[in-house]
Parts: C-alpha cells; structure tokens; sequence
C-alpha cells in the first residue's frame, strides 16, 4: 500500500460525513444557548473536540469489527488492507488524545459530558452494541449530547436541553425502526436488536411513545418565554413529519426512518431561527 492509500484509508476510518455532521450540531448547540459570539475560543475547542471525538469513536469501532467486517464490508480500510489493525488502534488513540487536549479548554459540565461520550465511545461495539435496545439508547444520547455538549462548552444549557432531548428521542426511534427494516438480516447473523427480543410492532410502539414524549416536551422553550412565536411555528411542523414518520414506519420503516431525518432536522432549524431571532431582537 502507497502512502497515499494509507492517508485515505484513515480518513475512511473517521466517516468524514458523520464527523462534519456532529461538529456542526455541537456549533448549533453553542449557538442555541447563545454563546457563540461571547465564548468563540471555547466553541471552537468544542467544535474540534467533538470532531475529533466522532472521528476516534468510528476508528475504533472499525478496529473491533475488523473480522466482521472482512465478511460484510470487505472495501473498508481494514479488511482490503489500507490501513492495518494496529495503525487504526493508534490512530484512534491520537484522535482521542487531541480530543481530551481540546476538551480540556471547556467548563467542568462540558469536560464531564466530554469524559462519558469518550467512555460511550470506546465501550459501545465491545458492551452495548448487540444489547436489544440499549446499544439504540447509546447512539441516540450520543447524537442528543453533540447540542448538550456546545451549549455546555459557553456555560449555558437553557433550551439546547430541549433539544437535547428531542434530538435524542427522535435518533432512538429512527433506529429502532431501521432494526425493524433490517430485522430479517440481523437475524440471520444472530443479533439481539429490539425487535427481535420482543417483536416488530411492540418495538414500534415503544419508540413511538418516546417519540410522543418528546414532542411534548417541545414546545417548552416558548412556553418559558426562552423562544417566540417563531420558534413555535417552526417546530410544530417538525413534530408533524416526526410523528408522521413513525405511524408510516408500521407499514413502510424504510420510508418511516428516512422522513424522520426530516422532522429532525427540521427541528434543529427552528431551534436555530428561534435564537437567530431573538439575538436580532436584542441588537
């Protein structure tokens, strides 16, 4: 392998998607709880961290599937060869490094979130990944905490908690469903996700009463005077698809799954214009 080979085989081990996704949500949680502009060094320290984070947790999640992976995704990194399984370990281990070196920067809350998603990182392949439902719950905090974790890095959660919540819940259900579009497969490779351990429809329910849950609990950023109107008129729509999503994932999960990352992201954009608003507002 040339050193060309090997640079983009590491690059591949840190899904450069999912890392741009997740440091962009940290951004939109410091931005939510209105720190931004007052704490720019301890945003751009959470944004890289969170980066570097995302992209050590895929690295090291590749290492512990190398074997299973050499069945099922052979033209990944480590089974064709780019990148060996010791150079993936390592290189995990410096991304990791980097991350604490940053997170270090950051206020004692936004260190301890820093501190269990590390931990949560490492551990899920190995503890929680073929755990029913428990592995969904890890991915799903882990996704929610990215809004937590920038709003935590300026000092002020207020309603990036909500967020938090919404975004997390929403994340638990569209991988509860997407075990149910993958349940024939999963089961012929001897998986325990949810809707093997207690059926199609029951794990369906149980992620669409989260999802209830969490829509409730929406609208409390306009009701504790956090947002305004705007706010409430964009994630009303947001809860619409997102509930929408998950009575369509009964009859269609392919199609259930894939319009919930709509509604959530929709959600994400009213958190945001409700903040832009009231920083216009206060100019």
């Amino acid at each position: 392998m040339t050193a060309g080979e090997t640079l983009r085989g590491l690059l591949e081990l840190t899904r450069p998607v999912n890392v741009i996704a997740a440091s962009v949500l940290t951004g939109i949680g410091a931005f939510v709880a209105g720190g931004v502009t007052s704490h720019p060094v301890e945003v751009v320290a959470a944004v890289v961290a969170t980066g570097l984070a995302v992209g050590a947790g895929n690295a090291i999640n590749d290492y512990f599937d190398r074997e299973i992976d050499r069945i099922n995704q052979p033209q990944r990194a480590i089974p064709r060869g780019a990148v060996s399984p010791r150079g993936a370990l390592l290189f995990s281990a410096a991304l990791f490094a980097g991350a604490i070196g940053f997170a270090l920067v950051l206020p004692r809350l936004a260190l301890a979130i820093a501190g269990i998603n590390l931990l949560a990182l490492v551990a899920y392949t190995e503890l929680f990944k073929g755990l029913p439902g428990l592995g969904n719950a890890l991915v799903a905090y882990l996704v929610g905490s990215t809004f937590l974790f920038g709003a935590a890095a300026v000092g002020e959660i207020g309603p990036a908690a909500v967020l938090f919540l919404l975004a997390g819940v929403a994340t638990l259900t569209r991988e509860i469903i997407k075990d149910v579009e993958d349940l024939e497969g999963d089961r012929e490779e001897g998986l325990r996700t949810l809707p093997i351990a207690i059926g199609e429809r029951p794990a369906l329910w149980v992620a669409t009463a989260l999802l209830v849950a969490a829509v409730l609990a929406s609208p409390l950023p306009y009701v504790l005077e956090e947002f305004g109107a705007i706010y409430l008129a964009a994630v009303l729509p947001a809860n619409a698809i997102m509930l929408y999503a998950a009575y369509e994932s009964f009859s269609d999960p392919t199609a259930g799954q894939s319009r919930l990352k709509y509604g959530m992201f929709l959600a994400a954009v009213a958190f945001v214009l409700g903040r832009a608003v009231e920083v216009v507002g206060a100019a």
